[in-house]
């Protein structure tokens, strides 16, 4: 068997979550073959003692059980915040091991998640234009489940892999985002047809403080190497971060009613085409859930707290 990509997951103040995010990952096939990374936030200079207690609780849980075949555990002393610590983390590991699978603490997988990501990190580990391995699918319904998966253009952040060929393309500091407010047509791309306003969303980022996201600019960057993303037709992957605890959103707006844990990718695709029914498919879908974005300044962050929650998340 090829060698299996290194997991990286990112933890921070959820003791609860991040149980069921690591109980669901060492009960994947091929998790103790696998190396796990984790990387725990430090606390802010204002977190209170309930606030230190929790930080305390996800490290000792983390450290309860050899979750992966090897664990490797980076305490931060200080709060970097979610999108510093991806970056840093990501990239720390990807250039170590050519390929790397992520996580965040709230993401709870299926029994062959890392089975599907290995393989598709292995098979297409050279074709250029493929830049990231989705774990995750979008409830659609207008397709039937057949354990295929198939290619979308655009990315998502609720479990992925890369490889240090792509991630080299990462643009940080999204030096080109301007081209967006030049050109409606590629505004409209990089928005989905319309279906979701990424690219305020990224203005947001790029001239104000309210959006720390480092998945906005990974989408971006991902976008200008018109990357295509390899995607489940069902997901892999649930996401158990929505709650009274939740940084952003108490809501998932996008649902996650479709994952089923021992659900199984066993065909994937041998052609680079996007699949253009399942494209459409989701557009419309993100559409009926993005709603219309309000003018006003609190109504535009509210929106950007929900979607934010799919394609990216923002600092603690």
């Amino acid at each position: 068997m090829h060698e299996l990509a290194p997991i990286v997951l990112f933890c921070y103040n959820r003791p609860e979550h991040t149980r069921q995010t690591l109980l669901a990952l060492s009960e994947n096939l091929l998790a103790e073959q696998s190396r796990l990374f984790i990387f725990c936030d430090g606390p802010k200079p204002n977190a209170d003692e309930k606030q230190l207690k929790k930080i305390q609780e996800v490290r000792e849980i983390i450290k309860s059980k050899k979750w992966c075949g090897t664990v490797d555990v980076v305490e931060q002393k200080t709060n970097k915040g979610l999108a510093n610590s991806v970056i840093d983390g990501v990239t720390n590991i990807v250039n170590q091991f050519g390929k790397v699978i992520v996580l965040e603490d709230d993401l709870v997988t299926s029994n062959y998640f890392l089975e599907y990501m290995n393989t598709a990190l292995e098979k297409y580990k050279d074709e250029e234009k493929v830049m990231q391995v989705s774990g995750h699918q979008f409830p659609v319904k207008q397709w039937e489940k057949s354990n295929q998966a198939f290619f979308l253009p655009f990315t998502t952040s609720w479990g992925w892999g890369t490889w240090k060929r792509a991630w080299e393309c990462f643009d940080i500091n999204a030096r080109r985002f301007k081209i967006l407010d030049l050109s409606p047509e590629m505004r409209s791309e990089f928005d989905l047809k319309d279906s979701v306003r990424y690219s305020e969303m990224l203005k947001i980022q790029m001239t104000t403080s309210e959006i720390d996201s480092w998945a906005i600019r990974w989408w971006f960057s991902v976008f200008l190497q018109k990357g295509i993303v390899l995607f489940p037709d069902r997901s892999l992957v649930r996401n158990i971060g929505f709650g009274t605890e939740a940084t952003h959103t108490t809501q998932n707006v996008y649902g996650d009613s479709d994952f089923n844990g021992d659900y199984r990718i066993t065909n994937l695709p041998t052609s680079f085409d996007i699949n253009q029914d399942a494209f459409d498919s989701v557009c419309r879908y993100l559409k009926t859930k993005s709603g219309v974005l309000k003018s006003t300044v609190q109504a535009k962050k509210s929106f950007f707290q929900r979607i934010l929650s799919v394609i990216s998340k923002s600092k603690h």
